[in-house]
Formats: structure tokens, sequence, C-alpha cells
């Protein structure tokens, strides 16, 4: 039987083992910083103005009205002192704090406060009890700050929002009872193994500090995600194309062309057969092309919006069209693609170019009128940094624009997988979708700037004119037949903003979906899943409460819906078609080269 010598030597064992473990960690660390290229500082937060004009505020008020201002402090004094004074009262009688009824936490329902100490103990309730007064009390100040312009107000409120979860005691160790246990279960080995997640991070990003989200060695592009067969048949600077194989033995005449967003990859759409919506539309009968964008360098610095429009679409365009001997194609575009596909319409109309016989819009925004969840990033203190930051980087590197995303959701996407890998010391799941997430794209400079001051900044599409490849280019010239498709719960692309949009598009063919959940899970949402449904109205001419408020819910997914809608456009049944042709013939199997080109290897 071990003596306690025999176990303190162990656990002394241990512990040096450990500390070696730390020290090498720490050189790699280190090492890892050294890497860094960090972006321009103005886009870490907001400008000094905003706080300043904030800080007038808060003292106008105060001198205004005084009385207000010691009625709050006295009330968060009083809880403050209360809320103390339980917490030593329990201590001193060792016993469990008395049960707080649902009604009366502010915090009841929150994830990361679902450890049962959190109501038992009495130091974790005092903190909890204390972050959630601290909360209410920067949120109610920023709230009432009447003297601030509607987007400075909603800027401020964005910002505290930050900062109160920046804060939340669940991100410190000393004050996160998940950790302390489990560091005290593996006798510290999570707090090591934590250590080694947070240095690969910061490996695999060049110095950055990018929590990976999803085990990247569970996946293989062309592998187990991105499986859908079929050839690259064209390759440029800007995209490869990609014709898939047929799985029936006739297709609709009319072949589908899709175009993806740049700002991610395109296998969004393909991570796996079950949920493949190439897969499921390739199987409803219909060639389908789709573009995989190059993930661009400093190299690409000079690309904008009109070389994604001539050697992205209208080249797509043509090709599709002369290996299918069709007239026509059916143009579909996602979130940032859509718009550019509207863009797209808009210059064909002034050249009389038909090609083009339909179009779909996943989440597409061409009216800007609204920024949204985005409001707090685009105003010219952050764009004017994007462009100092584009003018010495080349591109908008993907680390920048995935981190702007991420604080969207900050404790989903940020805080809560940080204290999970750093913290708990756990390997992040083997989740294709996270996975994706974090396969991000870079930003051509010039693309980036064309887009945020042309379109977001200024609105020019829907209002005045927006000047690309020699014409003056409007949302009203779009005239196809179209069918848009928008989620329910989009932060990035909000249906009702997009509905407006629509709305000013010149189609007498209109077609307005709205499908349950959000940018991604309302778009990729199979049948099989019947999971989502989603809204139809065929009127359009009122405002978006008023279309929603007559729509109709449907179960189940929008994409036999659309299939209906499209197969009326897509000409009679010829025989299946293989991939590519004589003038076109295949280069490579799919996913194709460019998709496996990391934005870390040239940002």
């Amino acid at each position: 039987m071990a003596t306690q010598e025999d176990v303190a030597a162990a656990n002394l064992d241990r512990l040096n083992v450990n500390l070696q473990r730390v020290e090498a960690l720490t050189e790699r660390l280190i090492a890892a910083f050294a890497r860094r290229n960090p972006a321009n500082p103005t886009l870490n937060g907001p400008s000094q103005d905003l706080f300043a004009r904030a800080a007038l505020s808060a003292w106008a008020e105060a001198v205004e009205n005084p009385g207000k201002i010691y009625e709050q402090q006295l009330e968060y004094w009083g809880k403050s002192v209360r809320h103390f004074m339980e917490a030593q009262q329990a201590l001193l009688q060792g016993k469990a704090a008395e049960p707080m009824e649902e009604d009366e936490d502010p915090l009841a329902g929150d994830k990361r406060f679902a450890n049962p100490l959190w109501k038992s103990n009495p130091y974790f309730r005092y903190i909890k009890q204390q972050y959630a007064l601290n909360r209410e009390a920067l949120a109610r100040t920023v709230s009432e700050m009447d003297d601030l312009c509607p987007t400075e107000q909603r800027r401020l409120n964005y910002f505290a929002r930050q900062i109160a979860d920046l804060m939340s005691p669940t991100n410190f160790l000393g004050t996160n009872p998940d950790a302390l246990e489990r560091a005290v279960e593996t006798e510290g080995e999570s707090l090591v193994r934590g250590l080694e997640n947070l240095v690969a991070d910061i490996e695999a990003n060049n110095g950055e500090l990018v929590v990976r989200l999803a085990d990247e060695a569970a996946f293989e592009l062309g592998g187990n995600i991105a499986t859908a067969p079929g050839e690259v048949i064209y390759r440029n600077e800007m995209m490869e194309l990609i014709q898939y194989a047929p799985s029936t033995e006739e297709v609709h005449a009319t072949p589908i062309v899709l175009f993806p967003p740049w700002i991610n990859k395109f296998y969004i759409l393909d991570l796996k057969e079950q949920n493949s919506l190439i897969r499921w539309i390739v199987d409803q009968g219909y060639t389908l092309f789709v573009i995989s964008w190059m993930n661009p360098d400093a190299s690409h610095s000079e690309l904008g919006m009109e070389d994604y429009v001539e050697k992205g679409y209208l080249k797509a365009i043509e090709i599709a069209k002369a290996v299918t001997g069709q007239k026509k194609v059916n143009a579909v575009g996602y979130c940032i693609a859509g718009t550019t596909l509207a863009l797209t319409l808009s210059l064909l109309k002034k050249r009389g170019d038909k090609s083009i016989k339909s179009a779909t819009f996943f989440t597409a925004l061409t009216d800007f009128s609204e920024q949204g969840e985005f409001t707090p990033f685009l105003q010219n203190d952050f764009i004017d940094g994007i462009e100092a930051e584009v003018a010495a980087q080349g591109i908008m590197r993907a680390f920048i624009l995935g981190r702007t995303m991420s604080f969207l959701r900050s404790n989903d996407l940020i805080y809560t997988p940080a204290i999970r890998s750093y913290m708990m010391g756990e390997a992040p799941p083997a989740f294709d979708l996270l996975y994706w997430n974090g396969d991000g794209a870079n930003l051509p400079g010039r693309m980036a700037m064309q887009y945020l001051r042309g379109l977001c900044q200024r609105n020019e599409f829907a209002e005045g004119g927006f000047d690309l490849m020699g014409e003056t280019l409007s949302v009203a010239d779009v005239d196809v037949p179209l069918m848009a498709i928008t989620c329910e719960t989009d932060h990035i692309a909000a249906w009702r903003d997009c509905y407006r949009g629509v709305q000013k598009m010149g189609s007498k063919e209109k077609t307005f979906v709205v499908s349950e959940s959000g940018h991604i899970a309302g778009i990729v949402n199979p049948p099989s899943k019947k999971k989502y449904g989603h809204y139809t109205n065929e009127d359009l001419s009122g405002s978006s409460e008023e279309w929603f408020q007559g729509a109709t819910r449907n179960d189940g997914s929008w994409w036999p819906l659309w299939e209906a809608w499209i197969r009326k456009r897509s000409g009679k049944k010829t025989t299946a078609r293989t991939p590519g042709s004589e003038e076109y013939p295949p280069i490579c199997p799919a996913p194709g080269e460019y998709v496996r080109r990391k934005a870390t290897e040239v940002s």
C-alpha cells in the first residue's frame, strides 16, 4: 500500500512534468507572438469621440437631474451591500445560500451560469449577483443617454454589451466553478491542456488569437465534406468553375449557375450528403455549375467588384451556356454574391444581354439604408481603419472579418469556446459547420472598400446609382423573374432589409420567402430534416410588417417550393450531361484546388 510519502512524491513528479510542459509551451507562445502582424489599432474599438460624447451626456444628466443619479446610486449601493451581507452570513453559518426564485434571478436561463454552485455556494452566488447588478447598471446608464443620435445610441448599446460580456465572471479562472472543478479533478492537467490549445490556436493564426471552433483534423475536403462528384472545367485568377456530375438520366435544358459568397468557402452548400443543397439540386435533374472563388493575397489588392463581375459572373455564365448549348441560364447568388448578382443583372440590362432567365437570391442585401447589427462597424472610424489596414496589407484579412462576425454573437462564438478550450482543456468538437465557419477567406483591398463605401455606407445601388464598368447601376434595373429566400433570425442580412431591396427591383414576377432560423441554417435546410418551416405571401406591396402579418406559415423546407418555381423556367428534359466539353475539358475533380487554400497561408 502506498505511503503518504509515495503519494507526495508521485504528485511532485506530476507537478514537475507539468511545469516542464508549461515552460516549453511558454517558449512556443513567445515565438508565435513574434510572428504577429497586428491589425490596424483603430479596428480594436470605436473612436474616443463616441465615449467622450457619452461622458458629456452622462455629465449633463447628472447636472440637470442630480436626484435621479443619487437615487440610482443609492439603489446600487444598497443591493451591493445586501449581496455581501447575505454571502458573509451564509459563510459564517457554514450553509448554502438561500434559494433564489427564477423570476428574481436576472441570469436565469443563461447557460454560462448552469453550474449548481452559482446558486448554492455563497462565494459564487455573490459574484453572480454582483455581475448581474453591474451589467444592469451599465445597460440602464447607456439607455438613458437621451441626447445621443440614434446611431451613436445603437453603437454605445452594442459596446456596453460587449464590455458586460467580456467581464462575465465565467471568463476568469478564479470565478469559474466549472474550470476550477475540472482543474481539481485532473490535478491541473486541464489547465496545461488548455495552454496547449491556446498556443496551438495562436500558432495556427500567425500570432493572432482566434479561437478554434472545430477539430480541423476531423475533416478533409473531398474526403468527408465537399464530396459531391464533379469536375473543375475552368480556372482563372478569380475562380474555378465546377460542373457537377448528373445523378439522373435526364436533366432540364436550362442550367443553373450558383454564385456563393467569397467571404467564405462554397462548401457550406455541400458539407455532407444529408444536407448538401448541391447534391439535392443535381438529384432533381438539373445541370449545376458552382463557383469556387480564389483566396486572395496582397498581389490581388487592386481587384475590384468589376473583376468579380467580369471574370467571375460573366465568364461563368458564358461557359455554362457554351457547355450546355443553351442561350440562357438560371442564376443563384448567396449573401454578398447575391448582392453582386443584382449588380450583374443591372449591367446586363444596360447592355441588352438576356443571358439570365431567372434569378434566385439567398439572404442578399441590395438596399443598405438600414445597417442593422453592423451599425457599430459601418461608421467612418471603423471604415477609415479598414481603409488604412488594406492600404498597408493589400487585403482585408480573414481574421478581421471573422472577428467582427463573431463579436455579434460573442458568448456563443468567442467566450464559450475559449472557456471550453483554454480553461477546461477540452478539444474542439468535430462539427462540420463550425469547421467551415473557421475556414475564412481574405478580401481584395479595392473590392472591400468599394463594397463598404459605395454599397454599405452610401447605399448607391438603391439610391442614386452605383458606378461600375462604365455604367451607373440601379436595383430598379433588375427585371428578370426572381425568388428571394431570406431567414427569419438572420443577423447578417435581416429579412426586412432584404424585403425592402426586392420591393425596389423592377421585376414583374417576384416571390419572397422567409425561412425560419438564421443566415446558414435557414438556407441549408434539407426537406428530409423536417426541421424549419417557411413563410410565403404573394403581396409585396406593403411594408415588411404587413407582409409578415399576411404571410402563411408552411411546414418544412423551402427547397421544394423553389424547385417547383425554377422548374417552370428550366425548359424541357434532355440527356444528362457529363462535366466539361471539348472546349472546356475537366481540369481536376471537385471540390477543386482553390477551396483548399487557407487564408493564413496567403495573408
